[in-house]
């Protein structure tokens, strides 16, 4: 398996894991894919949350107060500080999504603390070289669902900065949590990612040459490398990395994945206003009964929910049922997994998976 040469850094193994929020992929999961390889990514999402809210100045019910806390600067420091314990000078990734409030506060949080590159999804990142400009050796990386995508991308950062991606993301309809397509485009076989790969394989001819990294569905080496005969350049996988002991979430949150079966993994409702791909839990249950729990948007974390008015429209916040799933709350917790997610049947290290990802299932 070829090393993945992105901007100045050298990624040993073409693999990207992928940011998970709110707090699946903190500090131990991104730190140790980093150590062993890979890419480790931290999620920007909560980080008002981290170490039990040492992080947030402000709280109201014990959540965050609004996304300045929410989106926590100190919080996002103290965790990339204790990946490098874990990884040292490795190079180490952070996820913000284009839809969170204080997008453009955060990914300048995330240039001053360190971080070595940017992905960033959720929508559209069209103005992220704007908030990057002071720090040249960051390196940018966008979230797309089809080449179309691309190309509004690399037109708007030519013509306004002068830059191109260091690399894209494409991410196809089997990937965890919020999807880049409507409900149905996700079950139509045309936007499989398979398919994606060489539209914006031949998109990113157009503009240059710069890295292809395929999302969605990616579960072990042969999938790896089916993706990569097709023209990726390497491959981003989040999901597979919940089942192992470094994943950042509570061993509740691991268990509700091992037991799932194929048929609850399904596409939900979100606030966001993209479906979202998830285990029907309890709160699915509740929510579909319309007796879910109550509704406060204390944290205002996604621009597109409005305050919560998407959020009681579909009949949960987000904010809130995502932090009580990274804290094993099975009752009320929203557990976002890929489609792949009731293959994973046991707990392993970080080591032992990056092994299997590169030399078979047998190693």
């Amino acid at each position: 398996m070829k090393s993945l040469k992105i901007g100045k850094y050298e990624i040993t193994y073409p693999i990207f894991q992928g940011g998970m929020g709110l707090g699946i992929s903190w500090d131990k999961l991104a730190g140790n894919v980093s150590l062993n390889g890979g890419l480790g990514i931290i999620s920007s999402v909560g980080t008002g949350y981290y170490e039990n809210r040492a992080y947030s100045k402000k709280e109201l019910n014990q959540k965050p107060l609004g996304s300045e806390n929410f989106y926590s600067t100190s919080g996002l420091k103290a965790i990339i500080n204790n990946a490098r314990k874990i990884c040292g000078n490795s190079p180490l990734g952070v996820n913000i999504m284009c839809a969170c409030n204080d997008y453009a506060r955060t990914v300048k949080d995330a240039c001053e603390a360190g971080f070595n590159m940017i992905i960033s999804g959720a929508g559209l990142p069209t103005n992220l070289p704007e908030f990057t400009s002071e720090f040249k050796d960051v390196c940018l990386i966008p979230i797309v669902s089809s080449a179309k995508a691309l190309k509004i991308i690399c037109k708007r950062w030519t013509q306004r900065y002068n830059k191109l991606p260091d690399a894209v993301v494409l991410e196809g309809p089997l990937s965890g949590g919020h999807q880049g397509f409507t409900y149905e485009q996700c079950l139509d076989e045309a936007y499989r990612l398979e398919n994606l790969i060489p539209q914006v394989k031949e998109e990113i001819k157009k503009w240059g040459d710069f890295p292809l990294i395929a999302a969605g569905g990616v579960w072990d080496k042969n999938d790896i490398d089916k993706m990569i005969d097709l023209g990726a350049d390497g491959v981003q996988m989040g999901t597979r990395f919940i089942g192992t002991f470094e994943c950042d979430a509570a061993p509740e949150f691991k268990e509700v994945l091992l037991s799932a079966k194929k048929e609850d993994i399904l596409l939900l409702k979100s606030p966001v206003g993209y479906p979202a791909r998830g285990i029907r839990t309890n709160l699915i249950n509740l929510v579909e009964k319309k007796i879910g729990p109550k509704i406060q948007c204390i944290s205002n974390c996604v621009a597109p929910c409005g305050r919560g008015k998407e959020a009681k429209m579909v009949g949960y916040c987000i904010a809130d049922r995502l932090y009580d799933a990274y804290s094993g709350i099975k009752e009320f917790g929203l557990f976002f997994s890929g489609a792949n997610g009731y293959r994973l049947k046991e707990i392993i290290s970080v080591k032992d998976l990056m092994k299997k990802l590169i030399n078979g299932e047998n190693s």
